[in-house]
């Protein structure tokens, strides 16, 4: 089976996820991190994706003035219901960027860039004597309720307005 417009000659990776998307999981996180690079860097804060398996965050941002400022990136297709998109308290990074893919609506994708602090204020979490306490997580079809002042954030504002 694949992608319409492919005919024989899909991507192999397209006939081995059943046609349902031309790449796979690390692919999308790589071309997630790459967006919010561009999108940071075409809003004047100058931004680079650092390299695979970098500890911590996944993009330097450079704000004119200001000390560098680390992102981790998170991405995921838009589901409703129980899909979450979390990040651990134990990484290192000043803002937090949340891609969402395949969204309803006129939008096909939505980024939101949150400040750090805002993001773990606004935050599920588990009891802190569970394995996964130093999580913290969000349902995907609730990331625009709770940061709907964070989208498109590419010039690092601290709060909208």
């Amino acid at each position: 089976m694949s992608e319409p417009g492919w005919g024989e000659g899909a991507p192999p990776v397209a006939r081995r996820l059943g046609g349902k998307r031309g790449y796979t999981s690390k692919q999308m996180a790589d071309a997630c991190e790459m967006i919010v690079a561009a999108e940071l860097t075409l809003a004047g804060v100058p931004a680079i994706k650092v390299a695979d398996n970098w500890p911590d965050y996944d993009v330097i941002a450079q704000p004119l003035g200001l000390a560098p400022q680390r992102v981790s990136v998170k991405s995921r297709t838009f589901t409703r219901g129980a899909s979450f998109i979390e990040y651990d308290t134990r990484n290192h990074f000043e803002w937090l960027a949340l891609v969402l893919l395949q969204c309803e609506g006129a939008s096909e994708r939505r980024i939101f860039v949150i400040p750090r602090q805002v993001a773990e204020s606004r935050a599920r979490r588990n009891g802190p004597t569970t394995k996964s306490h130093q999580m913290r997580y969000w349902r995907v079809d609730e990331v625009a309720t709770r940061f709907m002042e964070f989208e498109n954030n590419f010039a690092l504002r601290h709060a909208q307005g």
